[in-house]
């Protein structure tokens, strides 16, 4: 990973804290949640239902329920319908993403998103049903299922939020503290130590709180808790068109900055496709036409009537937002317009008023009436998709901080949001959060009373007109470095700008502080990405792209998306039998040599694809692939062919393994079945099948071998005559057909060979060598005549292998040593003649053709039919 360090010029008048007065009051608690839409509701639930004991403050920026959550409209996707399933969520997230999602955190979100939509159920919400009673689950743009449950028709987040507020409201353990602006978090320091000596380093112990009302919580307070939890939601007021309400200014990814914590891809801002258009005057918020209604069948059009969203993509009007809103910037400057229009007509009234009343009221108080009438639609800042970077646990990189909802960026969105995931992410990673929240608690941090220093400033409140104008002219859904660069230089002036000093604290003076201080950001990573990432810059381009991470401090990280690590079975499996094989570096060893055989595959050539594949196979189909011997035998290999499909797909599949390695198999049996994307199944399919056939083969050869010494007490086992690196697969091969191992490398045993006596000048002086070097070794002395036998033995012989020799000199050998030492026949063998040579008393055979020459089993991978 390599950094980008240094105060950017951008930054440097940014202040690390607000002017505020001092707090006037305290208030205590276990944990501490700002903002109070469905991820600060469901947090606080969440985490009251994993402990019996302990109390949480929640504080909003204005009533309960003014957030975002109300205002969304489509629903919440879950893959829940018996013809769905998690992966094709899986797949459908990471492609409207591109390909930047954390395949990590997608996979988290879709395979617990089901348990959190029966969470919500379970708390109240009411979502809709059809007239069996089952979820109605509607489709919406990237979806390639249905699987949206929505309710009150396009009231989801609505019926959310009531269900929510309803059970926090019942619960006497969260104290809400309603109409509060947080300024700032309070930060202490913990001493910790390592390496390097004693630091310390930043731990966050709470908030400070101004009340904008009258009584006892007046004015500027401090909530004092163990931990905090941002759950502000968005930054959409930053720019001056937004179906965010007036609340959404960036508030917690500030906060966050200031305490020293990272946000990433700050600049994947979700510009919705279809907000009715009011005017070219119109700011702040616009109303929202949910992408459900283009998921029951409405269309766009441009100035012409044309249906311009076929040229776009293969969804057409239900492609994923970003190309919307990109195909709709386009029909508007091709026709010189500054609006589209959404065709719904088609509806008729009965199905607008059932289905989409709120959205049918909305467009009819401001003039049109969707039922006769085309709606008139055009972009406008939406989401998200970035924020305060966490991990699976919420938890962010300032100890005792973490984020969840829209201000965080667990990496579940790439660079675009696929339509009703946001919902999902809150509830999901709330639990999270909470869970982790009750386990990390070990009792007071060590922590320096005294807050750090840091530098105080305002920003005047009249400069937030020119913020939001200069942020939706140039850093839309249309940028080039140019206007980027201009934007900067007028978000630094002002920073700086003088009149700065006399701003008074206040809502007003905090609120632009933050959307300067997010516009700041956001504005220089773009400016980053279509700089220095040229091929990146523009929403549908960014490939397998890296992300990029920034601090106010104005250092720049870029982060390659790593290879996922295989999940934890895998891993446990695979580092169990490498190490077994005498392998010491374990699983590691196993992804290095998958990588390296994927290499092989996809280095050379056209950008390191399967170019076949690419050429036929459409990027988004998903289909499910049987790997199926073609022959008897022994099965081996398993793990490391999910390993292969876990690299490739880069962990968006499903797997399910049918047998054992180690079992034995007939013509016909499914080994294993994978789903997922189909070019990821044929890219991966040889590198797999190389492993599994080679393995699966020596497996078979090994068990015919142990069957044909069955009932003399004698072992199978191999020798070093293996393939370069595949060394310990191989042996473990050996062991799945039910023989031992010898030693994997010269260093686990002393085997004196011929040349060796020679080099030593006898077979005596080679032991005596052996055990003055290495006194703790096995000592093998290798011996091709019987005469050689007796003086091995005294010179200390463990174990003595027998090269070449007759069944009727083993038979002599076995007598004369009588139990002295092991014996081992190797050299001359074949199956015909193994029992007869086990017959004659020796501990092993080795067969050093089981790794190097064995067979292949016939092993394939069938695809079925499109999921």
């Amino acid at each position: 990973m390599s950094a980008t360090s240094g105060t950017n010029a951008a930054f440097a008048d940014l202040p690390s804290r607000l002017t505020s007065p001092e707090p006037g009051w305290t208030v205590e608690a276990d944990v501490v949640i700002v903002g109070s839409g469905i991820a600060g509701l469901s947090t606080a639930l969440r985490y009251l239902q994993c402990t019996a004991e302990g109390r949480v403050v929640l504080v909003t920026k204005d009533v309960l329920s003014a957030g975002s959550t109300r205002w969304a409209q489509g629903g919440i996707a879950a893959a829940v319908d018996p013809a769905d399933a998690p992966v094709a969520h899986m797949v459908d997230t990471v492609t409207a993403g591109r390909e930047l999602c954390s395949t990590a955190a997608v996979r988290t979100l879709v395979t617990e998103g089901p348990e959190a939509l029966r969470w919500l159920i379970d708390s109240g919400t009411a979502f809709d049903r059809t007239a069996a009673g089952e979820l109605a689950l509607t489709r919406e743009g990237g979806h390639r299922a249905n699987r949206i449950a929505h309710a009150g028709g396009d009231a989801t987040g609505a019926e959310i939020g009531r269900a929510l507020i309803a059970a926090v409201r019942a619960e006497p353990r969260i104290e809400i503290i309603e109409h509060a602006f947080v300024p700032d978090l309070l930060l202490g320091r913990r001493v910790v130590s390592d390496g390097a000596g004693e630091r310390e380093v930043p731990v966050a112990r709470g908030v400070t709180v101004h009340v904008m009302g009258e009584g006892e919580r007046d004015g500027v307070g401090a909530v004092r808790a163990g931990a905090v939890v941002l759950a502000t939601g968005g930054i959409g007021q930053v720019f001056a068109a937004t179906t965010n309400p007036e609340v959404s200014t960036g508030d917690g990814v500030a906060l966050g900055l200031r305490a020293g914590a990272e946000v990433q891809d700050l600049e994947f801002v979700q510009f919705h496709p279809t907000v009715l258009w009011l005017g070219a005057d119109a700011r702040g918020q616009q109303p929202l036409i949910s992408e459900a209604v283009r998921g029951e069948g409405a269309f766009l059009v441009d100035a012409e009537g044309r249906r311009f969203m076929r040229n776009h993509h293969e969804l057409a009007d239900l492609a994923p937002r970003d190309v919307v809103a990109r195909g709709i910037a386009q029909a508007m400057a091709d026709s010189g317009t500054d609006h589209v229009f959404l065709d719904a007509r088609h509806f008729g009234a009965q199905t607008w008023q059932r289905r989409f009343p709120t959205i049918l009221a909305s467009c009819r108080a401001h003039g049109i009436d969707p039922v006769t009438q085309l709606i008139p639609v055009a972009p406008a800042a939406h989401y998200a998709s970035g924020g305060l970077r966490t991990d699976l646990n919420g938890a962010t990189d300032v100890e005792a901080l973490y984020a969840v909802g829209e201000v965080a960026c667990t990496g579940v969105h790439g660079a675009n949001r696929l339509a009703s995931n946001s919902l999902l992410e809150s509830v999901v990673f709330a639990r999270r959060a909470a869970e982790h929240l009750v386990a990390a608690r070990r009792g007071e941090p060590v922590v320096v009373d005294e807050e750090p220093q840091r530098s105080r400033g305002l920003v005047r409140p009249d400069s937030v007109a020119r913020i939001r104008t200069v942020m939706s002219q140039h850093v839309g859904v249309v940028r080039d470095e140019e206007r980027l660069s201009e934007t900067l230089a007028e978000l630094t002036a002002l920073a700086r700008a003088p009149e700065n000093a006399e701003v008074r604290p206040g809502i007003a003076a905090w609120e632009a502080t933050n959307l300067l201080t997010v516009a700041t950001v956001l504005t220089t990573a773009a400016l980053r990405r279509v700089r220095e990432l040229p091929a990146q810059g523009t929403p549908g381009s960014y490939g397998r792209a890296e992300n990029l991470g920034v601090r106010l401090d104005g250092s720049q990280t870029p982060r390659p998306r790593p290879r996922p690590w295989p999940y934890e079975a895998l891993a446990t499996e695979l580092e169990a039998t490498m190490r077994a094989s005498g392998w010491s570096p374990g699983a590691t060893h196993a992804v290095e040599l998958v990588n390296a055989a994927l290499r092989e595959d996809l280095s050379p050539g056209e950008d390191g694809v399967d170019v076949t594949t690419v050429a036929t196979v459409p990027a988004t189909q998903l289909r499910t692939a049987d790997v199926v011997a073609r022959a008897d035998g022994v099965s081996c290999g398993l793990p490391w062919a999910e390993l292969v499909f876990w690299t490739v797909t880069e962990g968006i599949m499903a797997l399910e393994r049918h047998v054992a390695d180690g079992d034995e198999v007939r013509r016909g049996d499914v080994l294993m079945t994978v789903t997922a994307r189909t070019r990821d199944l044929l890219t991966a399919e040889r590198t797999a099948l190389n492993l599994l056939t080679h393995l699966s083969g020596i497996a078979t050869a090994t068990r015919h071998w142990v069957r044909a010494v069955a009932g003399t007490g004698a072992m199978v086992r191999d020798s070093r005559k293996t393939h370069a690196g595949l060394r310990a697969l191989e042996k473990y091969a050996v062991r799945c057909g039910g023989g031992v191992n010898h030693r994997f490398g010269l260093a686990d045993a002393a085997l004196i060979k011929d040349n060796h006596v020679v080099a030593a000048g006898g077979v005596a002086e080679a032991v005596q060598a052996v055990r003055e070097a290495f006194p703790h070794v096995p000592l093998e002395v290798e011996v091709d005549r019987v005469e050689q036998i007796e003086p091995a033995l005294k010179a200390g012989a463990e174990e003595l292998l027998l090269d070449n020799f007759s069944v009727e000199e083993l038979s002599e050998a076995v007598r004369l040593v009588n139990g002295r030492a092991r014996l081992e026949s190797s050299g001359g063998l074949t199956l015909s003649v193994a029992s007869q040579v086990a017959a004659t008393g020796v501990d092993y055979l080795a067969v050093g053709a089981l790794t190097h020459s064995s067979p292949a089993l016939d092993i394939a991978l069938d695809l079925r039919g499109v999921s």
